[in-house]
This record gives C-alpha cells, sequence and structure tokens, in this order.
C-alpha cells in the first residue's frame, strides 16, 4: 500500500502550519519549501479546509493556518480526506466478482491489516510531527523575520 502526493503533501502543510505557529503561513512558501506547484497546493488544501482542519484568513496578509490544536488532528483525520479509497484488493469494491467472496480468508486478513493501519494513524497527530519545531523551521527555510501574523481587527 502506498499514500498519494496528495496524503504526503496534506500532512506536510499542516506540519509546516504547526511549525509556523502562531503566524499565518502562505501558500507559496510553502509550496517553494516543499517544492511542489500552487495549484497542486491550493487543490489539495481545499478539502483541509472545508474538513477544519486549516483556515483560511483572506486579505493582503492572509494565508492559511491550522483550524484545529495539532494534537488534535490525526494522521488519519488528513489521510481520510486525501485518499480516494482504501481498497487493498478488487474484493474490497462494490461489484466484485471473485466466486470466493464471503469463503476467502484473504479478505478477512486484508481488513484486519487495514484496520491495524488506521489505528496506528489514530494515535499519531501533527504535533507528533511537528514536536523539533526549530529543526523543522530551518530546515523548511522558516525565520522569525518570515512569520506572518494576522492583521489585528
Amino acid at each position: 500500500m502506498r499514500l498519494t502526493r496528495q496524503s504526503n503533501y496534506a500532512i506536510r502543510t499542516l506540519v509546516y502550519c504547526a511549525v509556523n505557529e502562531p503566524g499565518l503561513s502562505r501558500v507559496g512558501d510553502i509550496a517553494k519549501a516543499y517544492n511542489i506547484s500552487e495549484l497542486f497546493l491550493f487543490k489539495l488544501i481545499k478539502p483541509l479546509v472545508e474538513n477544519g482542519l486549516l483556515q483560511t484568513v483572506r486579505g493582503r496578509h492572509g494565508g492559511i493556518r491550522l483550524g484545529k490544536k495539532a494534537e488534535d488532528i490525526t494522521l488519519f483525520d488528513t489521510i481520510r480526506l486525501t485518499e480516494e479509497n482504501f481498497a487493498l484488493a478488487e474484493c474490497f469494491e462494490d461489484g466484485a466478482d471473485c466466486p470466493l467472496i464471503g469463503e476467502c480468508d484473504l479478505n478477512g486478513a486484508l481488513r484486519e491489516a487495514l484496520g491495524a493501519f488506521f489505528e496506528v494513524l489514530q494515535r499519531h497527530t501533527i504535533a507528533d510531527l511537528a514536536h523539533k519545531k526549530r529543526s523543522i523551521r530551518e530546515r523548511l527555510g522558516l525565520t522569525t523575520a518570515e512569520v506572518v501574523m494576522e492583521p489585528a481587527h
């Protein structure tokens, strides 16, 4: 099993925002840090915003930030939004025509493995990945001067 680029970069984007707190993160800066296109990143963050994992702040000094505390966002929360499906075999999909469905132990074993995978992802949070904040900030090219603060209202 392999996660998509969307899942990989969604998690990376959340980590970026976590280590950049309390400042706002700019999409262009995130795209540059990870060497990905801004268009790809905009498409990627849309479901994260729609599901409350990220917030957007509009305006000249706008950007994005976490929509919840980093310790409240699990890897599972992110991956379930960015992966199309978790069908490990044909028999997981609707309309599968395997003559062994219902009699084959492979389906049960794969479902158990998938459950274990989800369980591990639910135990790890964005905060866990961002715990080396200073080191990660340096590797992403973030300095104190680059932090974009939300404008006062």
